[in-house]
């Protein structure tokens, strides 16, 4: 069974359409995984093939270029986290207000804001501005509405105006989108890699 399931990557390997390996695009590489599974007592060996999405090593120019590179790296795994859990906040506030009176809704995400302020106000204060400016485009990306639009459809525009003037203070804008075919080409395939695994 090991020998047709070695024989099998094998084909499958040499005989998988490959994409054309442009600088710095991703691949499509074959892989398979082998393994058991138990079936009303009997052991059942599988295999399922699929393709990874793989970057190539990035090259750079100077040593300047390779430290840029691996501060976006740092500060995307520092960040994105904290942007999934913002969309998964606006996901489930959304819903619950859905279900909620009106006379009930200010107060409710009032209370969340208060909640989200309390819980985040911490981890926000430890970000650098880089880190601060790079949480309002991976916020646009994961909820594809900027932080700004976001904040209007739950607080208001009086308040959210308030948070973009404060923002707009330390020269970010709450307003920044995320372009992942243009400026934010290298962010994004940062943040894919950093979500399958690979760095």
């Amino acid at each position: 069974m090991k020998r047709l399931a070695i024989l099998s990557a094998f084909l499958l390997v040499l005989l998988a359409p490959r994409a054309q390996e442009v600088q710095g695009d991703p691949v499509f590489v074959p892989t398979v995984k082998v393994g058991k599974v138990l079936v009303d007592g009997d052991s059942i060996q599988y295999m399922e093939l699929s393709q990874v999405f793989v970057y190539p090593e990035p090259t750079f120019k100077n040593k300047r270029q390779q430290q840029a590179y691996n501060r976006l790296v740092r500060n995307v795994k520092k960040v994105l986290p904290i942007a999934k859990q913002v969309r998964q906040i606006i996901i489930e506030t959304a819903e619950f207000t859905e279900t909620l009176p009106e006379s009930e809704r200010k107060a409710h995400l009032r209370r969340v804001e208060e909640a989200v302020v309390k819980e985040y106000k911490p981890q926000m204060k430890k970000l650098t501005f880089s880190q601060g400016k790079l949480l309002i485009k991976l916020v646009d990306r994961e909820c594809h509405s900027t932080a700004y639009d976001a904040m209007q459809a739950f607080i208001g525009p009086v308040r959210s105006g308030m948070w973009q003037a404060f923002a707009w203070m330390f020269g970010a804008s709450l307003k920044k989108g995320y372009d992942p075919d243009g400026v934010d080409r290298l962010t994004e395939r940062v943040v894919l890699m950093v979500e399958s695994g690979q760095i």
